[in-house]
């Protein structure tokens, strides 16, 4: 027979209606998820910190230092980037246009950046629009395939002045008077290394923006064709704006190895003739090794990365507000 209690409810009821004990796996659970954070993070934060962070903050204090050999010995305070300052080599606004290695960036930023692009974008449009776009991407993206010093090496042979081994001197003299110095003129020498960069890098940009323009539905672009869009209204109102954000991020990480410029610069012309092909990047070189003055190379470095941190800046807010096409 059960037995009832007083207030009218078995006792067996009870037992079976009681809360469940607590589970002890959740802490030992979020004690295994901390354990693979540290295994999966762990070496990441453990190479940044010795390849990323301490030599950031070593060369940091290195360009407030004298540095010779790269050692600490007399700190100079902002001697270095008051030297740059004064520097024409670095700087020279007292002419215009300007010049140093500041301002032959500034060259590289808006000619290099602006033709690799616009070319990319108008091989890319055309290549989508014929049967064999596939051997037009690969013949245009061949100068990738090749190494920065070979590229510099080719064209060494076409800048040459000797019409006999220079290629352009070659095509120009029965139109020229004589041989031109592309290398070797303070006014032409930037303009013939940044068309270098520019054939170097055109396929790069096709290959980006290429693809950007592939995920473009095709629908959109034949419902604009139906309502009377030509394609040219088509071009700069629909394909455009719908690739801003892929030629964006080809503009930043193009913009970013025109701060880093070396290689090129330094196969091609060293630095000349005199000072005047001398870029930010170069010029630390210059200060640091052959000159062993790490301190100012160390200051030159900062610049480099202070140069660097809108650029980025700009990207990462780009990409929070805007959407991938």
């Amino acid at each position: 027979m059960a037995v009832v209690t007083p207030g009218g409810l078995d006792p067996a009821g009870v037992a079976t209606t009681k809360a469940p004990a607590a589970s002890p796996a959740t802490p030992i659970a979020g004690r295994r998820w901390d354990r693979a954070v540290l295994l999966f993070l762990g070496p990441t934060a453990l190479l940044m910190l010795v390849f990323l962070i301490y030599p950031t903050i070593y060369t940091i204090a290195l360009s407030f230092n004298r540095g010779r050999r790269g050692e600490f010995t007399e700190w100079v305070g902002l001697q270095h980037y008051i030297g740059l300052l004064n520097d024409k080599a670095f700087i020279n606004l007292s002419t215009f246009p300007p010049s140093g290695a500041i301002w032959n960036n500034v060259l590289w930023a808006i000619f290099y950046t602006g033709f690799v692009i616009f070319l990319g974008l108008v091989v890319a449009v055309l290549a989508s629009r014929v049967r064999y776009e596939s051997i037009i991407k690969a013949v245009v993206f061949l100068p990738m395939a090749i190494a920065a010093t070979a590229l510099a090496i080719i064209w060494n042979f076409v800048y040459a002045p000797d019409p006999n081994i220079g290629l352009l001197n070659a095509i120009l003299d029965p139109f020229t008077s004589g041989s031109i110095s592309w290398l070797g003129s303070p006014a032409l020498v930037n303009a013939a290394l940044i068309a270098a960069g520019i054939w170097g890098s055109v396929g790069f940009a096709t290959v980006i923006l290429s693809a950007a323009l592939k995920s473009i539905p095709g629908e959109v672009l034949e419902a604009a064709r139906t309502d009377g869009a030509n394609e040219r209204q088509i071009f700069f109102r629909i394909i455009l704006p719908m690739v801003s954000l892929p030629i964006s991020v080809l503009a930043v990480t193009l913009l970013v190895n025109v701060i880093k410029l070396f290689d090129l610069i330094y196969v091609l012309t060293n630095g000349g003739p005199g000072v005047s092909s001398r870029v930010i990047a170069f010029t630390m070189y210059y200060e640091s090794i052959p000159g062993g003055q790490f301190g100012r190379g160390a200051a030159i470095t900062v610049v480099m990365l202070l140069l660097l941190i809108p650029i980025m800046a700009f990207n990462i807010r780009r990409f929070r507000s805007s959407k991938v096409v």
